[in-house]
């Protein structure tokens, strides 16, 4: 046999809300009414993805398809130098990091590719000799 609820009303579906207070039903001042902050609603209507703006985005915020960031530490000295390099073409020295870094990736594959075109090469069974090897006579022999 179950027990009687003591502190409840006879049924779970007669649930009540909590009284806000004895002062439900005073005018709100303008004081208390919450200002709304002009900064900080364009500053979220900036980082809201626009759909209308970017046909290439993908709608949830990440423009640039499949890219992923990086983040980068460097020592004081590299830190200014890439500074004033990117000063002297007056580009940002994200974008001239960035640049760099595709160029060099670029170069790489470039050159990993060159050496496995050598190491092909190099896996014939040809052999060469160098071509000043018989030019000169063998010295003790008569």
């Amino acid at each position: 046999m179950p027990l009687p609820s003591l502190g409840r009303l006879g049924s779970r579906t007669n649930l009540k809300a909590v009284s806000p207070g004895r002062h439900r039903n005073a005018v709100k001042t303008a004081e208390d009414q919450v200002a709304e902050d002009k900064e900080l609603t364009s500053y979220l209507a900036a980082l809201a993805p626009d759909a209308d703006a970017d046909p290439g985005s993908t709608g949830t915020g990440k423009r640039f398809g499949e890219a992923q960031v990086y983040q980068l530490r460097m020592n004081l000295i590299a830190s200014q130098q890439l500074k004033d390099i990117a000063n002297e073409r007056d580009i940002s020295p994200q974008a001239l990091a960035q640049e760099w870094i595709l160029e060099r990736l670029s170069w790489e594959g470039q050159a990993a590719s060159a050496q496995d075109r050598r190491h092909s090469d190099a896996m014939t069974d040809e052999f060469q000799f160098p071509s000043d090897t018989f030019d000169e006579p063998l010295a003790g022999r008569r």
